[in-house]
């Protein structure tokens, strides 16, 4: 539910503190606050000092479909950077958040020229896609109640407070059938 890679982190703090940059810089955002805006066009990569994001595809009737949660080391805008395209979702920050933002063409000079950062790249599209298909597969085996719990888990283990419209779009459903299984739940 919650995804973090610290072994990216390591990578990418080490290679800040050896660059002492302009290339890549620590920027804070604001719970609420939009890191990736979706359809725009990418300004820069991003990799998650702390704090945790939403990722979710915002549909033409307006409805938000959560993705993930994404917390440290987790990556953003490397696959619309690789494939030369708008966002694909949108990014907004859930907690205060603090990313290392990379200058996009400095990314493709490391993507060209650093094997520690293609093997980390690689790793986390494996793990991207081992998580879709674990997901998919969950939510046919598990009622919404069962995933919900695990929601709430979640929510105390990161003491963070996440909406029920939040909660709603990453279950699939509304915030009016939440607050029934909600209040069947207690």
């Amino acid at each position: 539910m919650l995804r973090t890679n610290q072994s990216f982190l390591s990578y990418l703090e080490e290679l800040y503190h050896k660059e002492n940059g302009e290339d890549i810089v620590p920027q804070t955002f604001s719970s609420g606050e939009k890191l990736l805006i979706q359809d725009e066009p990418l300004s820069k990569v991003m990799l998650i000092k702390d704090g945790i994001v939403k990722c979710y595809f915002a549909e033409e009737n307006g409805k938000e479909y959560i993705v993930e949660f994404l917390g440290s080391g987790e990556i953003i805008g490397e696959v619309e950077l690789i494939k030369n395209i708008p966002c694909l979702c949108g990014i907004e920050a859930l907690t205060d958040v603090t990313v290392y933002t990379i200058n996009l063409s400095h990314f493709k000079s490391l993507i060209k020229n650093d094997l520690i950062l293609n093997n980390l790249l690689l790793d986390s599209f494996a793990e991207r896609i081992i998580n879709t298909s674990s997901r998919a597969s969950y939510q046919q085996l598990y009622t919404i109640e069962h995933t919900l719990a695990q929601l709430l888990k979640m929510q105390l283990k990161q003491n963070i407070e996440i909406s029920k419209e939040n909660m709603a779009a990453y279950l699939g459903i509304t915030v009016r059938s939440l607050n029934r299984i909600l209040k069947d739940l207690k």
